[in-house]
């Protein structure tokens, strides 16, 4: 066996095949796991070789787990750490029993372990602290009993002896009982308890262990006092600031006694003295001696506060001492200003001067100081202005900028006053000041000039307008009155037949106006408020007189001997289909679709002999005439215009049809008539044309004039528009400014051709005396007229096709037109627009600014361009024809006067002829 390890004694005992064997091992507590106790099968003499077969093991322990035996060599070890101080407790000795079984044979052997005590516990008190009280008048030599130290080792590892710190009043002795030592403290020296109250000592345990453990435990010996000293205050006199309004309950300051006793002796109290205001507004706290706040702390009503302080302890008897508590209260911001208007004027008139004074305006502020200085402003933007007076904080209110009732009638001003403390506190009072109305405002219409649309045939007495005027002001000032300015000349005419209401501005007609007589006129109304002095403003009202459809058709041709509507046409029997018989003509004085009129066959002997061109009003030959055919046809002609109610006049032609020779007679018979009227007519064409020729150079001159000086104040000029061919046509006209503006109705012609794509239907009418670049609507100075009237002897010709145009490059009217155009007749006469062609006055269209550089967009190559064409204020024949391919037409023509006249006997000689030559060859045939 090894050194640790003691075999004390082996016992064997054989009887038969059981053999018992005991053995006993010594090992020390606290030995890692696994470390060696001895080798049982060596020291039993197993064969360690058949050990494993034989299954050696332990089978009985008291403490299962602390050992175990290795069963390939019989080595018993430990398998957990042993602690002997758990497994043993107090015990002296300490052992632990095995039984380790073998078999094949059976075999029971016994193993006694003693554990071995290691010095593995330090001493320990139960407390780590101790207090000891001994009155300062103990006498020495007293003693004390400490508390014991407990070790759990045994033997020398146990304690062994104690020791005290080092210390002048205290010793240390120890009585042995038994085996434990108990330690006691004695007084060597007299205590005082103001010099030292505690005695802090460290008493130390030690163990005989190797090496030697120990512990310590700390004595606070405290020395009794007894009431021998007086409470002392930190100051005789305690000063102290407070702000004034200080919150209820806090700490002002804190007074501080001492007493150098201790327990009652040394407990001080605190109370005030016998000062009434002193207890109303301070709190002393009795024990903590804290004075605070007990009521309202006001500068201006106290700005200090002393206060006698008494601190006394609670020995028996007590003793007391006092102190000065001197309080300084601060002043703090606490006081708003205040405003007083002494003086206000609530109405201000808006044409005050400035500085006319408003209010006078008195500030103060209770607080002293910089904390009652006031500055006083005003609300920003307003045209008030506060300006200080000789007197501090006392301040007049007047007015800084002109003052205007329309744009703001009143103003709350907000005064503010605000102190220079901190921070600073400020008030406000609202001054609540109307200003009053001045008649400084006209009456003003919302624009210049009023348009006025009025249907024609309205009922006299009745309401056509009304005009408003509104004046800024207010009360009487804003009171509006209406009159009429009655004007001089035809406009005074009209007037009169006006009435205005002088409160509402109802225009009322005292009359019915019938467009046929009266287009446009204008007047004034003027609109004056009842201020003192009366203010007055007036606005032009523009009177357009729209069209109704109230002028039935008048047939012009045919028209009997007895005033009726009727004719006789007589024609050659042997006519070929497609010959004009005769050619219906009506008169409609209204315009538009209202004049527009169409023809349409009534009554008709024959359907297929007769077709009637349904714009036109041609009466033409279907197909040749056989001698089944009557003689004599009657034909009931209806014209009716286009208006929304159409009105109607019907035309009765009897058509003989006679032999060729007796037509020729008759022929001859009207021709020489014709001649001898176109005589009358030619010498009366001359003088007529003489003079329009005359006034036309004078119009050019002036015209030059006017560009000359530059003048943009233009009068109207009308532009004759005739038609030959007994359909009247009406063309309006008007210039305003620097703007000229053209109105042309479209009709359509007996074999009117539409050429699709073609534009020669657009007439522009350029103003080249000033181009600008400013859009302007037409003046109020615009006139316009119908320029021709039924057997006009000048022609104006305009080719029209579907959907045409009619535009001004500079604001010229745009008006839509039904299909039209125009191409030469049986008669040679071209169809201008009729009179009844002219435009509703609801469906006018203005387009106002500059025309485009150049040709206009609808125009295609090789088009005359209408800024090519120039019509002055003279009655000018103008002819446009353009055929397809681009080139000018032959017929393309500008006369005047005796070439037109001319041309138009050579025209009807003629057709004469051609008559003539057509009658001789039917009679050769």
């Amino acid at each position: 066996m090894s050194a640790s390890q003691t075999l004390l004694f082996t016992l064997l005992f054989c009887c038969g095949e059981r053999c018992l064997a005991q053995l006993k091992y010594s090992i020390p507590e606290e030995v890692k796991k696994g470390a060696l106790v001895g080798n049982v099968a060596k020291d039993l003499g197993l064969d360690v070789s058949a050990l494993r077969n034989r299954r050696c093991r332990i089978v009985s322990e008291a403490q299962d787990g602390l050992f175990a035996v290795n069963t390939n060599d019989g080595v018993l070890y430990i398998h957990e750490t042993i602690d002997r101080e758990k497994l043993c407790e107090k015990n002296t000795d300490c052992f632990v029993d095995l039984k380790i079984v073998v078999e094949n044979p059976l075999e029971v052997h016994y193993v006694t372990v003693e554990i071995l005590d290691a010095n593995d516990h330090s001493p320990s008190f139960l407390e780590k602290q101790k207090l000891i009280e001994i009155a300062e008048s103990t006498a020495p030599g007293a003693r004390f009993q400490l508390p014991a130290a407990r070790d759990p080792d045994v033997g020398v590892n146990s304690v062994q002896r104690y020791k005290l710190s080092q210390n002048d009043h205290f010793s240390l002795d120890i009585r042995n009982s038994g085996d434990d030592k108990i330690p006691f403290l004695v007084l060597q020296k007299q205590l005082d308890r103001e010099k030292k109250a505690n005695h802090i000592l460290i008493l130390t345990a030690v163990d005989g262990g190797t090496p030697s453990k120990s512990a310590q435990l700390n004595l606070t010996v405290k020395v009794l006092d007894i009431n021998d000293n007086r409470p002392v205050f930190s100051k005789d006199t305690y000063s102290v600031q407070l702000q004034e309004n200080a919150l209820l309950d806090k700490i002002i300051l804190k007074v501080q006694a001492t007493d150098p006793d201790e327990g009652p002796n040394g407990d001080v109290e605190y109370a005030f003295g016998d000062d009434m205001t002193s207890i109303a507004l301070f709190a002393i706290d009795r024990n903590t001696g804290e004075i605070r706040v007990k009521g309202h702390i006001d500068y201006e009503t106290a700005d200090v506060y002393k206060l006698d302080v008494q601190a006394s302890d609670k020995g028996q008897p007590p003793m007391t001492t006092d102190c000065r508590v001197i309080i300084k209260v601060q002043d703090v911001n606490d006081n708003e200003p205040e405003i007083l208007v002494t003086s206000l004027s609530s109405m201000v008139p808006e044409d005050s001067k400035h500085g006319t004074v408003v209010a006078l305006i008195t500030v103060k502020d209770s607080d002293s100081g910089v904390n009652g200085k006031v500055i006083c402003h005003l609300t920003e933007n307003v045209p008030f202005e506060l300006k200080p007076s000789f007197k501090e904080n006392v301040f007049s209110l007047v007015t800084k900028n002109t003052l205007d009732r329309e744009t703001v009638s009143h103003y709350d001003i907000s005064v503010t006053a605000t102190d220079c403390g901190d921070p600073p506190l400020s008030t406000s009072r609202i001054l609540n000041i109307q200003v009053s109305d001045v008649n400084d405002n006209i009456p003003e219409f919302p624009h210049n000039s009023l348009p006025l649309y009025l249907t024609e045939n309205n009922s006299p007495g009745k309401s056509i307008f009304s005009v408003s005027a509104v004046d800024k002001d207010l009360n009487e000032n804003a009171a509006v009155s209406y009159h009429l300015i009655r004007g001089e000349g035809e406009n005074k005419d009209l007037t009169s037949f006006l009435n205005i209401h002088a409160e509402t501005g109802e225009i009322s007609a005292l009359k019915s106006f019938d467009f046929e007589r009266l287009k446009t006129f204008q007047f004034h109304v003027v609109a004056t408020d009842s201020g003192s002095p009366p203010l007055s403003s007036n606005v032009t009202v523009n009177v357009f007189i729209l069209d109704q459809n109230d002028n039935a058709p008048v047939i012009l041709y045919p028209v009997s001997s007895n005033g009726s509507a009727e004719g006789v046409e007589e024609i050659p029997r042997n006519v070929n289909a497609g010959h004009l018989v005769t050619k219906v003509r009506a008169y409609d004085a209204d315009i538009g679709y209202n004049g527009w009129l169409l023809f349409s066959l009534q009554q008709v002997t024959d359907h297929s002999l007769f077709a009637l061109d349904r714009y036109t009003g041609q009466i033409r030959t279907l197909r040749s005439f056989t001698e089944t055919d009557e003689a004599e046809h009657k034909l009931l002609i209806l014209v009716k215009d286009n208006g929304n109610v159409s009105l109607s006049a019907t035309a009765t032609v009897i058509v003989k049809l006679v032999e060729p020779k007796e037509a020729f007679a008759a022929s001859d018979v009207q021709s020489a008539a014709a001649e001898d009227e176109d005589s009358h007519v030619t010498f009366y064409l001359i003088i007529t044309l003489g003079s329009v020729s005359l006034l036309f150079l004078i119009s050019i001159i002036v015209l030059i004039a006017m560009q000359c000086s530059k003048s943009t104040d233009y009068t109207s000029k009308y532009l004759p528009e005739p038609n030959y061919d007994g359909t009247l046509c009406h063309s309006i006209q008007y210039r305003s400014g620097d703007k000229r503006y053209m109105l042309v109705g479209p009709r359509m012609s007996v074999g009117s051709t539409i050429v699709p794509g073609s534009h020669a239907n657009t007439l522009v009418l350029p103003d080249r005396r000033k181009t600008s670049d400013e859009p302007k609507g037409p003046g109020s100075d615009w006139r316009y007229s119908a320029s021709l009237r039924a057997g006009g002897v000048m022609q104006s010709s305009v080719h029209m096709e579907e959907s045409s145009v009619l535009q001004g490059a500079q604001g010229v009217l745009v008006q839509n037109w039904p299909t039209a155009s125009s191409a030469a007749d049986a008669e040679g006469g071209e169809v201008s627009p009729p009179m009844g062609a002219g435009v509703d006055s609801n469906s006018w269209h203005f387009r106002y600014g500059p025309g485009g550089p150049g040709a206009p967009q609808h125009l295609k190559p090789g088009e005359v361009p209408p800024e090519a064409f120039i019509i002055p204020g003279s009655p000018a024949i103008i002819s446009i024809r353009q055929n397809q391919g681009g080139e000018d037409d032959k017929s393309d023509f500008i006369t005047f006067g005796k070439k037109e006249e001319a041309k138009k006997k050579k025209k009807k000689k003629k057709e004469k002829k051609d008559k003539k030559d057509k009658g001789k060859d039917d009679g050769d045939e």
